[in-house]
């Protein structure tokens, strides 16, 4: 059985079209697998588990319905939906992974991350991430009404949208070094991340030996999975129907 890897779907109701191709893959090709991992920004935001858009519980409910059948599945937060929760967490039937976790696949260890601490050129961004990623933060914002934290989302998406358009792409990238760091200290040879959106496998020198960083696609154009089918990792892309 195999082993899939996907991240950065931004499942969102303006964008039903991701959201279908999602629920075709999780009745098809997920519900087949050993095992799925969504490495990070499943949703374009979440506000809490309190949340009743009904987009969302849909894909809530999909998400169990796999569970169900006997897949295990692993969800990592992402840049988008740092806020989920144990309750969304018990009623998907998922485990919530830390950002960076470690598995072994034939006898390999691998990093899996989401990918954004990486991007150590973006100092912008990386303050953002610390003061969302606070405690504190996250219980004042969580004791804000459902409208409002709806309201705080929108907004901030609109400045990512902005912020993104005056940004060198290489700023937005990971930083090598910062890659090689977390790999040593790891203890691994292999990387697997998302948050770029720039889906390729890249092969480089590390320590006395070599490393490889495997980064997933987004799903606005088509499907990207990684697939292990028992010997070999595999980046693919499903097209849209």
């Amino acid at each position: 059985m195999s082993i899939l890897f996907i991240s950065d779907l931004h499942l969102d109701g303006a964008w039903p079209e991701i959201s279908e191709q999602f629920f075709s893959f999780l009745e098809t090709e997920a519900s087949g697998a050993e095992t799925l991992y969504i490495l990070g920004d499943l949703f374009e935001s979440w506000v809490g588990d309190d949340d009743d858009d009904p987009h969302k519980l849909r894909i809530c409910q999909a998400l169990r319905a796999l569970t169900d059948s006997g897949v295990t599945c692993y969800v990592m937060h992402g840049n988008r939906d740092f806020i989920l929760g144990d309750e969304f967490a018990s009623r998907c039937g998922v485990s919530m992974l830390d950002d960076s976790h470690v598995i072994e696949l034939g006898g390999e260890k691998i990093a899996l991350m989401h990918g954004d601490t990486l991007c150590t050129d973006d100092a912008e961004y990386l303050a953002f991430r610390s003061m969302v990623r606070n405690p504190r933060w996250q219980e004042a914002m969580m004791a804000r009404s459902l409208d409002e934290r709806r309201g705080f989302a929108a907004k901030a998406r609109d400045v990512s949208r902005d912020a993104l358009g005056g940004k060198p792409a290489e700023v937005m990238d990971v930083n090598q070094q910062a890659v090689e760091q977390a790999m040593l200290k790891l203890g691994v040879k292999t990387l697997i991340h998302g948050h770029t959106h720039r889906p390729a496998i890249h092969d480089f020198h590390l320590g006395s030996g070599m490393g490889r960083r495997i980064v997933l696609g987004d799903w606005y154009e088509q499907g990207s999975v990684l697939r292990w089918d028992g010997s070999q990792l595999t980046l693919e892309n499903l097209p849209r129907a």
